[in-house]
């Protein structure tokens, strides 16, 4: 479960995303992109520390980037190359918002999601003392076994930020296709979604265990 506040961010991440994304490698589009939402989806930190959201985003009728964050109350041990930004949370205060790629807690997750189908995170918005439940704005699936055995990922051996962003901890390779396009792929599990106007399932992840 993923419990949310309604909030202000200043910056917002939309922003940060428009100065970052400019200096990925993997990125198609202006230096000044203007980004529109497209759909997105969160995992569930089982400690609750951490927030782990998957945004795609779109500029004009460019291809569809997928862009992993993590959000954390306290800079990440050892992932300054991953720092997308800092942004003041009206709730929570200062959050490190960082490429999720770069994150353990995102490699953990993203693991389960497409080894063992663990789905989303539910999404609640804490109103007056209130939850209320937040729809999803696309589905997702993985094609591991539900419920599977998943190894802990350990520690992150290595991250090559690409088309397709590799990742390697101790005991899983994760791959992250970038740019939803269709033209990059992979070996192993694969988690795939779908979003409106996107009834076809498009490959956004896939792994396999080392």
């Amino acid at each position: 479960m993923a419990l949310l506040h309604r909030a202000e961010m200043h910056p917002t991440k939309f922003a940060l995303l428009a100065a970052w994304l400019p200096t990925q490698a993997w990125y198609q589009g202006p230096a000044a992109p203007d980004l529109a939402s497209v759909a997105a989806y969160r995992f569930d930190d089982p400690a609750g520390a951490v927030g782990v959201e998957t945004l795609l985003v779109r500029v004009g009728d460019g291809p569809i980037h997928q862009v992993p964050l993590t959000y954390r109350g306290a800079p990440l041990d050892g992932g300054d190359d991953f720092l997308v930004g800092t942004t003041e949370h009206s709730v929570l205060g200062r959050r490190w918002v960082y490429d999720a790629c770069g994150d353990p807690v995102y490699a953990a997750t993203l693991a389960a999601a497409v080894l063992a189908d663990t789905g989303q995170a539910e999404v609640f918005f804490e109103v007056d003392g209130r939850r209320e439940h937040r729809e999803p704005t696309m589905a997702i699936a993985g094609s591991g076994p539900r419920g599977a055995d998943v190894p802990a990922v350990g520690t992150l051996r290595e991250v090559v930020g690409d088309d397709l962003t590799l990742i390697v901890t101790d005991s899983v390779e994760l791959a992250v296709v970038r740019r939803l396009d269709g033209g990059t792929a992979s070996e192993g599990a694969v988690l795939t979604g779908t979003w409106s106007g996107q009834p076809t399932p498009l490959p956004l992840a896939y792994a396999r265990c080392r």
